[in-house]
């Protein structure tokens, strides 16, 4: 018979506590081998074993009904043959094993060897069979039985009861080990998905991850050298302009605009490239990070643009000052406005004005980035930019919303609504 496995025999918290291997020595051990040969060869010694205690029954029992003849051995071996596939047809072979002792014990043959092998087929009809199955072949079985044996006599038929109750007992037994088999199953199953289920989860984390940094250094890289080539660019113009009456002040001042500009890239390329060597599963990843930018940090952007050539005009609200944003939202809102002014000044034209505006309205920050600039976003020819595609995606991130397009009074406008909750770090810096 199947071996029933206890509830002892699951570890406490479940198979999802047990590493790959453990857990498929688990499910072996309370479902059977999974090979369908190994299933075979372990049914084949299984029925060789049971043939074999038949054989020492014959022996030793000699008060139930007369030793079986070549006939009665035929039908003993061909019952213990039967029951190799018990486990792949257990109705057939059940059905089969009642034909074969029916016959076995028409002959009045020792009565007693069967017993293990019936019991065995009732076994596994109801361990491996559904309930309405095992109802069925139990009531037959009884039925047959109890028929048989009053038709002989009472005496006959009071033995017969005390055999209906071992009948009883296995198929209890049987429904037993079904149930738990089952329980087992689903537990491995519910396992086996949150396995799945951390995988994905690991996955969507890495790929936040690589489109957090790719945001990062988009905005980093492309604020910096925006400010760094036109600063150049007004270092060149005035070498060039005059070179007889040559402004070394302002070749002075314009150089020492771009390494400012470089030292302050090199910080922040610094403190990103430091998050990707900490990990991102490390419990002090986002300590890491630093301190994210946030509403503070605008002046610094505002000047930075000023030096590039851009008249900026920042307006922070006092309402702003005292409604502490979350720092994911504040820094949503430095990144929103870092790449409007970057914008502004790649594609605006020279000198433009841009009006920066961060007021709450609704317990929502507001922030808009006007410019008067002229012309289309992208020079002529070349592919569309990430800038506004990240912009949009860190207004998502902390449950906002992004506009961009074309000013009422002309230019180019950004206009974004963040909500002040607190949002999830992730993909934001």
């Amino acid at each position: 018979m199947d071996s029933p496995a206890e509830p002892a025999d699951v570890p406490a918290g479940g198979p999802a506590a047990v590493p790959g291997p453990a857990r498929r020595n688990l499910i072996e051990r309370v479902l059977g081998p999974a090979a369908p040969g190994e299933r075979l060869r372990t049914d084949a010694l299984f029925a060789l074993a049971m043939a074999a205690s038949a054989v020492v029954v014959v022996r030793v029992v000699r008060d139930n009904g007369d030793p079986p003849g070549p006939l009665g051995w035929a039908l003993l071996l061909a019952a213990h043959v039967t029951i190799v596939w018990r486990r792949r047809a257990p109705m057939r072979v059940m059905v089969a094993l009642m034909a074969i002792l029916l016959t076995y014990h028409s002959l009045d043959a020792n009565h007693t060897a069967p017993m293990a092998v019936s019991m065995a087929g009732l076994f596994t009809v109801a361990s491996r069979s559904r309930p309405r199955n095992t109802v069925i072949v139990g009531a037959c079985v009884i039925g047959i039985m109890l028929g048989v044996k009053f038709s002989e006599g009472m005496a006959e038929g009071a033995e017969s009861l005390r055999i209906t109750g071992w009948i009883v007992s296995f198929l209890l037994l049987g429904v037993y080990v079904r149930i738990h088999r089952q329980y087992v199953a689903s537990v491995v199953e519910r396992a086996e998905r949150a396995e799945r289920t951390r995988e994905e989860e690991a996955r969507r984390r890495v790929a936040e991850e690589r489109l957090r940094v790719a945001r990062d250094l988009h905005d980093l890289l492309a604020h910096s050298i925006t400010l760094v080539g036109v600063q150049t660019s007004v270092a060149a113009h005035v070498l060039a302009a005059d070179p007889d009456r040559l402004d070394r002040a302002a070749v002075a001042k314009a150089l020492d605009d771009v390494a400012e500009t470089c030292r302050t890239a090199r910080g922040e390329l610094r403190a990103t490239l430091e998050v990707l060597r900490s990990g991102t599963e490390d419990e002090g990843a986002d300590e890491a990070r630093g301190p994210l930018p946030g509403l503070d940090s605008l002046p610094g952007l505002a000047d930075a643009a000023r030096t590039a050539g851009a008249r900026v005009e920042l307006s922070v609200g006092r309402d702003v000052e005292h409604c502490q944003a979350p720092p994911a939202v504040g820094a949503a809102a430095y990144r929103i406005v870092q790449e409007a002014l970057t914008n502004a000044v790649r594609h605006a034209g020279p000198a433009p004005t841009v009006r920066v505006d961060v007021t709450t309205a609704d317990a929502a920050l507001n922030v808009t980035v006007a410019d008067d600039g002229v012309g289309a976003r992208e020079p002529s020819g070349t592919a569309p930019g990430y800038g506004l595609v990240g912009m949009r995606e860190r207004a998502r991130t902390v449950g906002g919303t992004l506009e961009a397009g074309p000013g009422p009074e002309g230019g180019f406008m950004v206009s974004a609504v963040l909500p002040l909750v607190s949002a999830p770090l992730g993909g934001l810096a």
